[in-house]
């Protein structure tokens, strides 16, 4: 190929033209130039034009300022400081929570011809010795290096002997004490603009709330910089809260119905759940495979791993698993959890649909959920700030899961970002399905009653059965057939006093005492409703597993029998170059690159190039095959 790309050379050509002389810098600022940042973006990565604020924040960062950048998973955040990386003289420094996120990320730069490396834990003496001494030569344009490292003084004498480009801090939402992804190490980075003031910063994070934001920037120093904030909207997400009844029976029909084959995440509270749910979907014919943070390190490495490069498996997983997993094609993410927060949920929820392509949030989600997650706040031993922000958060937690009105404005307005002419998504479960609402004034006042006059002592089941009038040995033994509430609800079914339970629980009518085996209290707020004051309106139980109408997983649907062959010889190809060089697929091409190879069918070297996603080193080093591949199937075809 006449035009191979060297991409040392090429980064430094890029630097030699952008920077003004030194001589200049008193009249102008030295900045290399956005064409620059756009041929880097053409030639390396293969993509035609920016996204959002990609190019504002990129020539932000290379004219030396520093910045909070807020983007949602799949919007592109990498791009942020690499481009910067290759336009400014020096190494990048990234700052990453993960040892997984940081050697996936490598990988992927290698295969674009981008000088990167890793600096963990993960490698051996020797290694990080040939690192550390290529860092000194100027050999890299990005180097990865996990919290606990940079902090050493070691490393920081070390990079203090380099002229550096740039400190990228990714996934900096791990500097909040509230957040549920906190790493004690990232309050310590503000450390690097002490002792390297001039060197520009930028912070990135997919989730972060108004609190979080200004923690951000008090934890880092970064009163100065500059805030992007793209939109938190994931609009091919599909969001779907049911009432939990079978959780497990729910789940298999939600992943047969909607998800056979898929790639997905299934988020559980804790391990042994994991462990017993990925067991069962395994026994019900699925490649499911667990993931928490108590198995042996080797076996959650693999598992991983196995996630990452084969597809149609199904993770089943704590919340250790998934911050920074940038595997495009993951189909769908389900809780059979409460998540603590909208924080968590959004974050957890963002690792599905990465490649822009139709994905779920699916999520059951009952009174023992609420009842078990008050009560872990309660018992924490966490001081009182704390467990009143954690409160804080559940409520919001719990106001979406019974919100009547669209979750995805009700998540977009607790990020803060509303706008007047906002209208409702047209694509959760509460725009799909809407949700009755009912007057339940009186159902409620006889709920609360009926824990006033058993003491206020007892749970759920216990008052259900009193409020229906069912003479079990426990009512009997506590005389409570003799209360006056005693049978006074016998006209509703069991679950849909469970669903008034969990409702009025979630709206703080009634508090869970963890240690009285989850006895509910009348709270302050209770006052009002008993004596008449408010009426209640509750949302009528919705149908356990309403199942939409499935959409096309992406855009493969619309390829016809030619492209549709085209495309699984691609896959092939594509597989076995991942096996030969160790790494995930999507790291040589993404799903989109190869169904845009199907439709347009390109038969020359300038044809290759006008394909979004193959930049020069790639075709470089796949046009060659990719052309011989299209060419024999066409012929195959025809034949």
């Amino acid at each position: 190929m006449e035009q191979s790309l060297n991409c040392a050379a090429y980064s430094r050509e890029i630097r030699e033209i952008a920077f003004l002389t030194e001589e200049n810098q008193d009249h102008a600022v030295a900045t290399p130039g956005m064409s620059n940042a756009l041929n880097i973006l053409k030639e390396v990565f293969g993509y035609p034009a920016f996204r959002g604020q990609q190019a504002e924040v990129i020539e932000h960062i290379a004219r030396g300022g520093d910045c909070l950048v807020l983007m949602p998973t799949g919007g592109g955040k990498s791009l942020c400081y690499q481009i910067p990386a290759l336009l400014r003289d020096g190494v990048a420094i990234v700052v990453s929570p993960l040892i997984a996120l940081m050697q996936n990320q490598v990988a992927a730069l290698h295969e674009l011809g981008v000088r990167a490396a890793v600096l963990n834990s993960s490698l051996s003496q020797q290694a990080a010795a040939e690192v550390e001494q290529k860092l000194l030569a100027g050999d890299y344009d990005l180097l990865y290096v996990a919290p606990e490292r940079l902090l050493t003084a070691r490393f920081l004498n070390l990079i203090a002997r380099t002229p550096i480009a740039l400190f990228a801090i990714d996934e900096a939402h791990c500097v909040s004490q509230w957040g549920h992804d906190f790493r004690p190490e990232y309050i310590q980075l503000s450390v690097l603009h002490e002792r390297f003031p001039e060197v520009p910063r930028i912070a990135l994070t997919a989730t972060a709330d108004m609190d979080t934001r200004k923690e951000i920037i008090e934890r880092l120093g970064l009163d100065e910089a500059r805030l992007f904030v793209s939109s938190f909207d994931r609009p091919n997400i599909r969001y779907q809260i049911i009432d939990k009844a079978n959780s497990r029976a729910q789940l298999l029909s939600f992943l047969r119905t909607e998800h056979s084959g898929d790639a997905g995440i299934v988020y559980c509270l804790s391990r042994k759940k994991v462990e017993e749910t990925a067991a069962w979907l395994t026994a019900q014919g699925l490649r499911a495979l667990p993931y928490h943070a108590g198995m042996d390190m080797q076996e959650r490495s693999q598992n991983q791993e196995r996630f990452l490069r084969e597809e149609g498996i199904v993770m089943v997983a704590t919340i250790a698993f998934g911050m920074g997993i940038d595997k495009p094609d993951v189909r769908f993410v389900a809780h059979l959890d409460l998540p603590k927060s909208i924080e968590g949920y959004y974050q957890e929820t963002g690792r599905a649909g990465r490649d822009g392509q139709a994905a779920n949030a699916w999520m059951v989600y009952g009174l023992g959920d609420v009842i078990q997650q008050r009560r872990m706040i309660e018992e924490s031993e966490a001081q009182l700030k704390f467990k009143q922000v954690a409160a804080r958060k559940l409520e919001a937690m719990l106001s979406l899961c019974e919100t009547t009105t669209c979750r995805r404005l009700r998540m977009l307005s607790y990020f803060g970002e509303t706008t007047d002419d906002m209208a409702a998504c047209g694509n959760c479960d509460v725009c799909l399905n809407p949700p009755q609402v009912w007057d339940a004034t009186v159902e409620v006042q006889k709920a609360l009653s009926c824990v006033y006059r058993a003491g206020q002592n007892f749970g759920t089941g216990h008052l259900i059965d009193i409020l229906r009038g069912n003479l079990t040995e426990r009512v009997k033994e506590w005389h409570h057939d003799r209360l006056t509430t005693f049978g006074i609800g016998k006209e509703l079914p069991e679950k849909t006093w469970r669903a008034v339970f969990r409702q009025i629980i979630a709206l703080g009518l009634l508090s869970a005492d963890s240690e009285s085996h989850g006895a509910l209290h009348l709270t302050e707020a209770s006052r009002s409703v008993l004596k008449g004051q408010q009426t209640v309106q509750l949302r009528l139980q919705t149908q356990a597993g309403h199942a939409f109408e499935k959409r096309p997983s992406s855009d493969l649907m619309l390829l016809d029998a030619t492209e549709r062959y085209l495309w699984e010889q691609l896959r092939a190809w594509r597989a076995k170059m991942a096996k030969e060089h160790g790494v995930p697929a999507y790291v040589i091409f993404h799903d989109a690159t190869l169904r845009e190879l199907a439709r347009q069918c390109p038969k020359t070297q300038d044809e290759l190039r006008q394909v979004s996603g193959i930049g020069a080193r790639k075709l470089d080093k796949y046009g060659g095959y990719l052309i011989e591949i299209l060419r024999s199937c066409e012929s195959g075809l025809r034949q």
